[in-house]
């Protein structure tokens, strides 16, 4: 279960991986050029949001992109290593396919890779320490930490997070007693 606090979260910019649909994992794959042009414009958006601390994974996609953020909005930068993707063990580099399914129904996991409960259990956890930072807090991580945030904040924004568009949450409140998700106009 998530914290019940307002938070921002975006998806770190475009690696050649995303572009190749190759499983990244805990790979350390860097931004690609597009992948810091769409940084730059999230970090436009976020200057207007009053961010407090921003919360990161240590890959150094999700890094440069909260580098990027940090540089327009000023916010302090927390890297928090319990944000990394996944890890996919033998399959990281590998395109998603049947075996990636079978990892998410809990199938098999793959030789090295985390098991998908697990990963999800930590996911949760890391996001939780996050919102304990000062406010608002933007999380700067990956597709697959997001799916901590879309199991107990549902969200109506279509099956996968966008590179480097941020959302935010709003917590459940007495008069509106569910989460409420809406992207950030870049």
């Amino acid at each position: 279960m998530l914290l019940e606090k307002d938070f921002y979260f975006v998806r770190h910019g475009q690696t050649d991986w995303n572009l190749a649909h190759r499983a990244q994992g805990q790979s350390d794959i860097p931004l690609n050029a597009e992948g810091r042009r769409q940084a730059r414009d999230a970090a436009k958006a976020a200057a207007q949001l009053k961010i407090g601390t921003i919360c990161c994974s240590p890959l150094s996609r999700a890094v440069e992109t909260a580098q990027i953020i940090q540089a327009k909005s000023g916010a302090r930068i927390e890297i928090f290593d319990q944000l990394q993707e996944c890890s996919w063990g033998e399959k990281e580099g590998d395109r998603r396919g049947a075996w990636y399914e079978d990892w998410k129904r809990g199938v098999e996991t793959p030789p090295g890779a985390e098991t998908y409960e697990r990963f999800l259990q930590r996911a949760c956890d890391a996001i939780n320490q996050a919102l304990e930072q000062p406010g608002p807090v933007l999380i700067v991580a990956h597709g697959g930490i997001y799916w901590a945030v879309q199991i107990h904040a549902t969200r109506n924004l279509g099956e996968s997070l966008p590179n480097a568009q941020i959302v935010k949450h709003t917590a459940p409140t007495e008069s509106h007693p569910w989460w409420q998700a809406t992207l950030v106009r870049q």
